[in-house]
């Protein structure tokens, strides 16, 4: 019998963090340059429209002078603080490639209403090419080094679903990232593996292979971590939210 297939997305997360437009603009900039060097589909972006044919006709650099006009349009402003943005790779298909990245920054709510989001491919060639730990480190990596958030990881649908009560931030995931303002990372089962994101947190990677959400041996391994954690102290909401003005 055939497996049932799984589905997966990647985000990062962060509290209240207010910054300006120039702040903002430069965590754009590096997420887009850094996410550009994990997979040829990330090197071409286009604003989103109305329809398929008008976002063709808006393709963008992403660059920080770019994001500084972006951020002084309406469309893009969270009221008088915090920047709303969204991005399309511009291929007909974004189930086999590329997809959408969305993201907000510099927002003064509490919670993780500040946090960035990749859409993953869902079929090949996509899924055979981008769904593979080493790239998806990368990702993770790039988001990390350009948002510096609380957590995140890459994060399967089918986990998510088979809850039978709801999973609250931080999530459980195929990739986890932890910032070391939540604590320690215990000792985790095998094949969990643990590697530093540069000086930033933890990274968390729970199967070497695509994690399946259908697949009971890596729900069970889900779990066991995820309880691990939450008896450390490392799912509790970390104490204090930034404030910052840059």
């Amino acid at each position: 019998m055939a497996r049932a297939l799984d589905s997966y997305y990647a985000a990062v997360y962060w509290g209240c963090r207010v910054e300006s437009a120039e702040a903002c603009a430069r965590r754009a900039e590096t997420f887009f340059h850094l996410l550009s060097r994990c997979d040829p589909d990330y090197t071409r972006w286009f604003e989103q429209a109305d329809s398929r044919k008008k976002a063709l006709q808006l393709q963008f650099e992403p660059t920080h002078e770019t994001f500084l006009r972006f951020f002084k349009r309406r469309t893009y402003r969270l009221g008088k603080i915090g920047f709303s943005f969204s991005a399309w790779t511009g291929h007909p298909d974004d189930k086999q490639r590329g997809g959408m990245v969305s993201f907000t920054c510099g927002d003064e709510a509490v919670g993780g209403a500040n946090n960035c989001l990749l859409e993953l491919p869902e079929e090949a060639p996509g899924t055979e090419r981008v769904l593979t730990v080493p790239v998806l480190t990368e990702v993770v990596r790039a988001m990390v080094v350009a948002w510096e958030p609380d957590h995140g990881g890459v994060f399967s649908d089918a986990y998510q679903r088979a809850r039978e009560e709801p999973v609250d931030q931080p999530y459980t995931g195929w990739l986890m990232y932890l910032s070391p303002r939540r604590g320690q990372v215990p000792p985790l089962p095998d094949p969990v593996r643990v590697e530093p994101v540069e000086d930033k947190g933890s990274l968390l990677i729970l199967t070497p292979e695509r994690f399946n959400g259908h697949e009971p041996r890596h729900v069970a391994l889900a779990d066991e971590v995820r309880a691990s954690l939450d008896k450390a102290g490392l799912l509790k909401e970390s104490s204090g939210n930034e404030r910052t003005l840059m």
